[in-house]
Parts: C-alpha cells; structure tokens; sequence
C-alpha cells in the first residue's frame, strides 16, 4: 500500500469519525424516524420513551439497509454499486445526519467483512466512505428551507439532498479504488459512474418514496426489499452481459492468433500496450474500450487469409502480399455485423494506414486516420518487432524496436503517439534515442500522387514502399 493511500484512508476514516461523533452530539435526531412502541412512556425503565422509538427508527433502517446491501454489484472498473442507497437515503430524509451516518456505519456491513475477506483497514475505508456523504446530505437536508411547507417542496429537497450523498460517494469510492489500482480518477469516474449514472439517481426518489410510506405506516416499507431485490439482479445482469462479451472478443481473439503459432497472445499483448498509451493521451473512458476490444479484434479478417499464405515463411509475392493486406478490411466486415463493437470498425479498418498516406486499405493521411487507429498501429508494431515471426524468427530488443519507432515517427507513425508510447512501463529504462516533437512534412506533390493513385489502385492492393522492419505482418 502506497503512502498516499494509507494517508487517504487514515484522513478519511478519521473524518468520518469526527463528523458520526460531532452529529450525534450536537445535532438532534428528527422524530419522523420514530417508530411507536405501543404508548407514551416504557413503564419501569430509565430509558426515555421517546428515546427508545427514535432508537427502534434507527435500529430498523440499519437491518433494512442490511439485507437490501448485502450483495454489492462489482463494476467493470472496481468499484461497488448497491442498491442500500436507496433505504440510506430514506434514513436521511427522515432522521437527519446523526440517524443517517449510524446507518451508513452499521448498515452498510457485508457478508464478506464478517467473514474476513476484506481487510480492516479496506473495511475502516469503505465504511468511511459511505458515512462521510450520508452525514453531509442529512445536512444539505436540514439546512435547505421550505422542505416541510409541502409534498412538493419535501421531494424537491430530498433530490437536492440525495444529488450531493451521489457525488461525494461516488468521488470518494473513486478516489480510494484510483489510488489502489493505480488509474486515473477520470477513468474510474467516468468509466463506471458514467454507466449506472441514471440507475444510482433514481434510488433517490425510491428512497423518498421509502420515506413517505414510512411516515404512514412503518412496516409498510418492508414491501420495497422486492424490487430493491430485482433493480440489483438487474444490475448484476448487465455486468454479467459484459463480461460475457468480453469474454467472447477474447476467445475469438485467441482462436485467430492460435492459427499462427508466432502469434499466440498478440492480440492481447496489443491490447495491453494500445490501453497503455490511450491512458498517457488521456483518451475518454469510452475510448479506452473501444481500444480494449479493437486491439483484441484487429487481426479478426486474417479468419479469411488462407493458411498457404497466413503461414508462409519465405517473402510472400505480390499477390499473397495483396491477399494479407485485406485483412483489415475483412476483420471491419466481420465486425460490422455487431452493433456494440461500431466504435471499433475504425480502429480494426485503419490500424495500418501510415501517416504519410501509403498505408493501407485507404491511404489516408496523418490526422484523417482515426486517432484511435493511430493508437494501435504503434502497439501492433512494437509487439511484432519484439516477438518471432516467420520472416525474421530472432525478435527485435525493446530498444532496437524503439528505434525503429521513432525512425518512422511522421513517416509510417503518428509522432505524438510514439512520444506517448515512450512515457509507458513497456520501455521503462530503455534508451531513447531521440523525442520527435513534429511529424515530417508531406509534400503536396506528394498527396496528390496518393489520391491519384488511390483513385487507379483497388484499395485492397497499396503501393509497395520499401521494406519497413516495424511494418507487422
């Protein structure tokens, strides 16, 4: 555990603390939480009656919150989504911080605390996280004026209140699993927050619905455990979906690159190296997928390639070289059958275009190919340089191949790309032989001659420009 993410836990967990401690004292529980015990008063006990129904509030959101919390969804990105926001929430709307920030503690308690698979400190962090936003949003509520003058103003209070327990949640739940895994905060945020956005806010209105039966009739709440129970396995389902696409790109994935034995793990390795260098660029989470997923996919069309010529160790001859450079266009045909992997057809199309324009199947140039397709093509070069292949069985050193990478930055490589490669761990204590700051310039001439030619030549059949060593098969 680093440093900064034992102070980040430290700092927390101790707020959270002084926050839980300093509401409990100061700030009275609201008596809407109550519930009645049968009279006025407990006869034969010191306990004050109105003490005991406030307590007894307390203590059934706390075993609600329990059962409804008790299988967290795990999201793509780490973080944990539960639908006990919505019985907390209610909590909040009725008894305020301090009522609030004991059912954040207790209530929030899992099957795998209790039996030891989290650490303490994991648990202390969790915890925290989750008492922090409560105690802040039953402040929000109590300090924003009118929410007792109507239903209306009652609800619009309520979302005012269950926004900001939404953002300081999710902000700190993203702050902890960015400092353990290493990602960016953006990533984490945007990656999982932006997904289930819609579904998390909407447990603020089912909390104050949770809220107003209360107020009717207490255990008329215990109805709600049935859909809060299905909106889970909903959730649950949509993760599962994922992975199983996933899952899916991968085996298919694997399943080409086993057709060549030098090219067992390529694609993942690819899509390994091509996420890397879309996190020194700061793409969009959504882009990193589409990288995942298309540097696993960019190989699909070699499924059409026949073995005569996939497999073929002598230097292939123009027409076999023409056969092999369809791929791309082959893997996007394949691919365009799935409607879910449409921000992939770019990267998969386009993954061998040079940034001079004599690449293929389309010939653009520098900034018309797709960013992302521009992303994978240096990670496509750099992983075939440093393993075997038929036509050059002794691999490249990282530091031979990072030559060649930035040799061709602005003739075959998008030099910013290159520049954002070399800030990886894949070259971590590699020489560098040089930043490339600009791309070359292209003669005008130049791309005229491109889009004649391109206009003359059948896109499948790019004109041969001298043997480059990072060109992959």
């Amino acid at each position: 555990m680093s440093r900064l993410l034992k102070a980040y836990i430290a700092g927390v967990v101790a707020l959270s603390a002084i926050a839980l401690v300093a509401a409990t004292l100061v700030i009275p529980v609201n008596p809407e939480i109550a519930i009645p015990l049968g009279g006025p008063g407990v006869p034969g006990t010191a306990v004050d009656p109105t003490q005991a129904q406030l307590l007894a509030g307390i203590v059934f959101w706390i075993l609600l919150n329990i059962v409804v919390a008790a299988l967290p969804v795990t999201l793509a990105h780490g973080t944990q989504q539960s639908v006990g926001n919505a019985p907390m929430l209610a909590a909040v709307f009725l008894g305020g911080p301090a009522a609030a920030g004991w059912v954040a503690l207790l209530g929030t308690t899992e099957s795998r605390e209790v039996r030891g698979e989290i650490p303490w400190y994991g648990t202390l962090a969790n915890h925290a996280g989750i008492v922090l936003p409560a105690i802040a949003s039953g402040l929000v509520f109590n300090a924003l004026p009118g929410r007792e003058s109507g239903f209306l103003a009652f609800f619009i209070c309520a979302m005012i209140s269950a926004a900001v327990f939404y953002a300081l949640n999710v902000t700190l739940a993203g702050t902890l699993l960015a400092l353990r895994t290493g990602k960016s905060l953006r990533t984490v945020l945007v990656g999982d927050s932006g997904s289930t956005a819609f579904q998390n806010l909407a447990l603020g209105p089912l909390g104050w619905l949770m809220s107003v039966v209360y107020s009717v009739q207490w255990w008329a709440t215990l109805v709600f455990a049935l859909p809060l129970y299905t909106t889970r396995m909903a959730s649950q389902r949509l993760i599962e979906m994922r992975d199983m696409f996933t899952q899916t790109i991968d085996a298919l994935a694997s399943a080409v690159d086993k057709r060549d034995p030098y090219t067992a793990k390529h694609s993942q390795n690819v899509k390994v190296i091509a996420v890397d260098i879309g996190k020194v660029m700061r793409v969009s989470a959504g882009e990193l997928e589409a990288l995942e997923w298309g540097g696993l996919l960019h190989d699909v069309g070699k499924i059409g390639v026949p073995d005569n010529v996939l497999l073929k160790q002598d230097k292939l001859t123009k027409e076999e070289r023409t056969i092999m450079n369809s791929h791309p266009v082959k893997g996007a045909e394949i691919i365009s059958q799935v409607t879910k992997l449409a921000p992939e057809l770019p990267i998969i199309r386009h993954h061998h275009e040079w940034y001079n324009g004599s690449g293929y199947p389309d010939r653009l140039i520098g900034d018309e190919i797709p960013k992302l397709a521009r992303i994978l093509h240096v990670a496509d070069a750099f992983e075939a340089m440093t393993a075997a292949r038929p036509y050059r069985m002794t691999p490249l050193t990282a530091e031979q191949a990072l030559g060649e990478l930035r040799k061709f930055a602005g003739i075959q490589f998008d030099p910013v790309v290159v520049d954002a490669f070399v800030q990886t761990n894949h070259v971590d204590g590699v020489p560098d032989p040089g930043r490339t700051v600009e791309a070359r310039p292209i003669p005008l001439l130049a791309q005229s001659a491109n889009r004649i030619t391109t206009a003359a030549t059948p896109p499948s059949e790019p004109p041969a420009p001298a043997p480059v060593p990072a060109e992959p098969a």
